[in-house]
């Protein structure tokens, strides 16, 4: 079977939405975090995401569940014009067990999970050091991101004075959600790790996840002419 982690980034206000949507459509265990974007105003009206409150909110889903819920979003939501967030979904490659897999869809299908071959967008993750996402986010959109949200998170170092590589493993974070195409993605990546990367004061990592459908994100053209 095909699963896959559907995430809504989406303004705070409509988290409620969001939520319940996910709910009535037999969503087993829904997932929500507080963030803020980081798009400029020259992307409000391609990528649907301002410098407002946003909330990230996840579940995970079969291919038929993720189908419906996209096609709900775009509905019931609007999802599909800009300025009402995005939702993406990403493949699951692996699950821990019959039992996990069933707390998270309700079924214990034979055959493990099975995600598909291609992608035409990723959801680039970037972890960074507390004060610096503003910085990190303006190097990711002058290599091409169009705009990201920003979520506070807490490093889980094994002491706090531990450091790897000089990065502190247990001081407060920032991570930055970007959704971008394929062709992007090694550009927006590279230009994090050379101007603010593990060995300067953002000390930024980043690492990336294929996107197998994304309903908010405005396709470019081809030529982008």
């Amino acid at each position: 079977m095909e699963l896959n982690f559907v995430v809504t980034i989406l303004d705070r206000v409509r988290k409620a939405e969001i939520a319940e949507l996910y709910k009535s459509l037999g969503s087993k265990i829904t997932l929500s975090m507080l963030g803020r974007g980081t798009a400029t105003s020259r992307h409000l009206l391609t990528n649907g995401l301002t410098a407002t409150e946003k909330a990230v909110v996840a579940t995970a889903a079969d291919a038929d569940a993720t189908r419906q819920f996209m096609r709900t979003a775009k509905k019931k939501m609007f999802m599909d014009i800009p300025g009402n967030g995005i939702m993406v979904s990403i493949p699951i490659k692996s699950v821990g067990g019959g039992k996990s897999l069933a707390q998270l869809t309700d079924r214990m299908p034979e055959g493990g999970v099975k995600p598909q071959a291609e992608y035409t967008h990723e959801l680039i993750l970037i972890v960074c050091n507390e004060g610096h996402s503003e910085k990190v986010m303006n190097v990711a959109r002058e290599a091409g991101a169009g705009g990201g949200t920003i979520v506070p998170a807490m490093g889980t170092g094994k002491q706090r004075p531990e450091k790897f590589m000089g990065i502190s493993l247990a001081d407060e974070k920032d991570m930055l959600f970007i959704v971008e195409t394929g062709k992007k993605k090694a550009a927006i990546m590279r230009a994090v790790m050379e101007q603010v990367g593990p060995d300067t004061a953002s000390g930024a990592i980043c690492f990336s996840l294929p996107v197998s459908q994304v309903v908010g994100l405005r396709q470019e053209d081809e030529e982008e002419a």
